[in-house]
């Protein structure tokens, strides 16, 4: 364990394990990708989705090793009983922190299948993960303002579309298809702003997780509504690259998704509309109340 160095150095050596560990992985991922480009039968297409998911978790794994390394943060985590790395889940969860997405990794990784999450269509050009991200079948989303879509009738729908083909790929392999409902990091000007009812969350967006039910509703049953609560207050990326992060609290909630709102039409249906509204807020007020009781019990 080397915690005991100065923070500052520890940011560095962390951000130096993550740029190598990255780019050395990354770079051996490309070649199922390739070779998943090259020769398009459905067989050879599933071996190399499953080579680059095992070349992920090995990412993650790595990633978990210098964080015990140089981090000594203590990890209170409940609910991982039970979970199989051969299911197909939906995951939800609050959004505190850019953090959020090492620790979900750090805690899931190997235990249920890899996490995927929906991202900007922009995102496909950050150099050497963008990549990494298509190859991984990461769903790559473009949203549509309202006033564009005023202007450009024919272009509604086309997110559920392209979330539609974009879940078909998951049928063949194990998945967890994660989405943060809040659709934006949590802060108290954004909380104020939007007049959240919640006392310790924004107002949760259902889209995705209907359009995910819609597309996927007849292989995935099992939602995991993960809270994530940090002790000692949101911590900022470079607090955690130099360890900075002392507690991490996470308690998974397993639910079985009822049938009625599964392989439905979000879009098309205003009464299905309404139940998943209906159960979205529901987990999302009894989630509140638990970050509530979680924070005075600290």
């Amino acid at each position: 364990m080397l915690n005991f160095l100065p923070a500052p150095l520890i940011g560095v050596l962390c951000s130096v394990f993550l740029f190598v560990n990255t780019v050395v992985l990354c770079s051996i991922l490309y070649i199922p990708m390739i070779i998943k480009i090259v020769i398009p039968i459905k067989f050879v297409q599933v071996l190399c989705a499953k080579a680059i998911i095992a070349i992920s978790e090995l990412w993650i794994s790595i990633n978990s090793g210098w964080m015990k390394l140089f981090q000594r943060t203590e990890w209170d985590v409940e609910g991982l009983e039970g979970l199989s790395h051969q299911g197909w889940y939906l995951v939800t969860s609050n959004h505190q922190s850019w953090v959020d997405i090492f620790a979900l990794q750090h805690i899931f990784n190997r235990r249920i299948p890899f996490l995927k999450f929906f991202i900007k269509k922009e995102l496909i050009w950050v150099p050497v993960i963008g990549i990494a991200w298509w190859a991984m079948d990461f769903p790559f989303m473009k949203r549509y303002s309202k006033e564009y879509l005023e202007k450009h009738p024919e272009m509604r729908g086309k997110d559920v579309e392209t979330t539609r083909k974009a879940c078909e790929k998951f049928r063949y392999t194990p998945v967890s298809v994660i989405n943060f409902v809040e659709g934006t990091r949590f802060t108290e000007q954004k909380h104020a702003r939007q007049g959240s009812p919640y006392n310790n969350l924004l107002k949760p967006k259902v889209g995705g997780t209907a359009l995910v039910l819609d597309a996927m509703g007849d292989c995935i049953s099992t939602l995991l509504d993960i809270t994530i609560v940090y002790p000692d207050g949101r911590p900022g990326f470079w607090e955690f690259m130099c360890g900075k992060v002392k507690r991490v609290s996470i308690r998974i909630n397993k639910i079985e998704i009822p049938k009625e709102l599964r392989s439905r039409d979000y879009s098309g249906d205003d009464q299905h509309r309404d139940r998943i509204k209906k159960w979205v807020d529901d987990l999302w007020a009894n989630k509140d109340r638990f970050i509530s009781e979680l924070n005075m019990s600290k």
